[in-house]
Parts: C-alpha cells; sequence; structure tokens
C-alpha cells in the first residue's frame, strides 16, 4: 500500500470539503471554506497545489474548469495522523493516551459507557 502524504491542518481542511463531495473546483472549495476560514481564494489554490503535488489530490479538466477529488481515503490519513500522534507523544502506546484522557477529559457516562463496550470487544 503507498504511503499516506503528510497532510498540514491547513490541507485537513481543504481534504475534509473534497471529502465531503467531489469532484469540486477551487471556487466550490472556497465557497465550502468560507464558514469556517476566511483564506483568500489564492491561498486555497496555493493549497490545492500542494495537494496534488503529494499525490492526495487528483484534478480532472473539463474545459477551462479545473475539478479536484481526493486520491486517498479519509479513514487512510486518519489512521496514518493517529499512528504518527502515538508514536511522537506516546511513544506508540494506546494505553497512556487513554488514561491521559480518562484522567483528564471530562468524559460523560454515555461516553464511558461506549468505550467500556469497544474495549470488551476488543478482548
Amino acid at each position: 500500500m503507498p504511503k499516506t502524504p503528510d497532510i498540514s491542518d491547513a490541507e485537513w481542511k481543504v481534504m475534509k470539503i473534497l471529502w465531503a463531495g467531489s469532484p469540486r473546483s477551487a471556487a466550490e472549495v472556497v465557497d465550502a471554506l468560507e464558514e469556517t476560514v476566511s483564506w483568500h481564494p489564492n491561498t486555497v489554490k496555493t493549497l490545492l497545489a500542494r495537494l496534488r503535488e503529494k499525490k492526495a489530490v487528483g484534478v480532472t479538466r473539463h474545459r477551462n474548469l479545473y475539478r479536484y477529488h481526493p486520491l486517498v481515503s479519509e479513514e487512510a490519513c486518519v489512521q496514518a495522523e493517529t499512528k504518527s500522534f502515538l508514536d511522537r507523544v506516546f511513544d506508540g502506546s494506546v494505553k497512556p493516551l487513554l488514561v491521559h484522557f480518562a484522567e483528564k477529559k471530562k468524559l460523560s457516562a454515555a461516553d464511558l459507557d461506549e468505550l467500556k463496550r469497544i474495549l470488551e470487544d476488543k478482548q
């Protein structure tokens, strides 16, 4: 399986738009991002170009319109990012991550029940 490209925080925002619905033109990506960020359209075009270079995004041309689509799945990117985070922060171990969240974050009873169910299913 090919290596999942490293995607910056800004690029993640663009990828989420493309994962939500593709193909999209750069203008459509700009419009979709307007609710959360106020980037200049050229910024979005630069991010799309970087994602193309990383082979995270493909493009098709129809007359004068370029339409972008993801070449990597959201699941693969989330999995790669999670592994990277675990390796950097918790030396690759899930247990200290779970302990950290259990001790530092307020988890609802429903969250705890679901976590217990997931852990029991893993046994």
